[in-house]
């Protein structure tokens, strides 16, 4: 079986994260990100679920997730995966955008797979000088172009400021989740929440957010893991601030979700800390 090799490096002039994933066979669950996905497929073939729509991609496609965009993907056939991606904060997006428009918003994108899109060639040169951690200024020239024509070519003009279709229960939900992640919250809690009764909850929240509530609080505890991993502090403080019974049960659930142990998500950021 082909070795896998996860490598994950942080530049820090464009302030992004850049992964590359060769001979994956991990299947990630349904889940969402705090930051913008750019990415494409370099080998094998995945089955993507986002916002309840499924795609087959295949090398040359392209990936656009908005933050908070539900999504899980899984191999075909036995296929290995070389995944490739930059990973984007909004706050560092909103600024790139001001300097592209003269406007400082959050762009929107319209589409979250672009099949066989030319614009792959433009990512893969920018990828591979991110990877390779060159300085020169060419990297931040590619950066902004490409933006630029993704912004043209796949956005709206802003995040859309809330689903009008979501309920004030979903939002209550939400709401309570992102408060109190980092401790024992069952199912019965968000039913006196919500008046709700569980089965009705579960459908009607899935429904309208696309992912479960508990799938919903567990991307919550891993996103304030990783910022407090970016921050330098050790998983076993981590694993105890952000809700989970042990270190243990923190690393296996962390690398299920981002392909890494938090100990090696951790040291992406030391040389950024130096």
């Amino acid at each position: 079986m082909k070795q896998e090799i996860r490598t994950v490096k942080y530049d820090t002039e464009l302030k992004v994260e850049v992964y590359h994933f060769q001979g994956i066979m991990q299947k990630f669950p349904n889940h969402f990100h705090e930051y913008y996905v750019i990415g494409f497929i370099e080998k094998g073939q995945r089955l993507l679920s986002c916002k309840n729509k499924e795609y087959t991609i295949e090398p040359g496609d392209l990936l656009l997730f908005n933050p908070r965009d539900n999504h899980a993907c899984e191999q075909i056939d036995g296929q290995t995966l070389d995944y490739r991606c930059i990973n984007i904060q909004p706050e560092i997006m909103s600024k790139a955008i001001c300097e592209i428009t003269g406007k400082e918003y959050l762009p929107y994108f319209t589409s979250q797979v672009v099949f066989h899109s030319d614009l792959v060639v433009v990512l893969r040169e920018l990828h591979q000088m991110l990877m390779e951690e060159e300085s020169d200024f060419r990297k931040e020239e590619i950066f902004f172009f490409l933006l630029e024509q993704l912004v043209e070519e796949y956005t709206e003009q802003a995040v859309p400021a809330g689903n009008t279709e979501q309920s004030m229960e979903a939002r209550a939900i939400c709401d309570f989740l992102e408060n109190h992640y980092m401790e024992n919250i069952t199912l019965n809690d968000l039913c006196k929440l919500t008046g709700l009764s569980k089965y009705y909850l579960l459908r009607s929240f899935t429904k309208q957010k696309g992912i479960s509530p508990y799938s919903y609080l567990e991307t919550i505890r891993i996103d304030k893991a990783k910022k407090m991993l970016e921050q330098g502090i050790l998983p076993i403080d981590v694993a105890l601030q952000t809700g989970f019974t042990d270190q243990s049960h923190f690393s296996n659930f962390f690398k299920k979700f981002i392909g890494l142990t938090p100990k090696q998500y951790m040291n992406i950021f030391k040389d950024a800390h130096n």
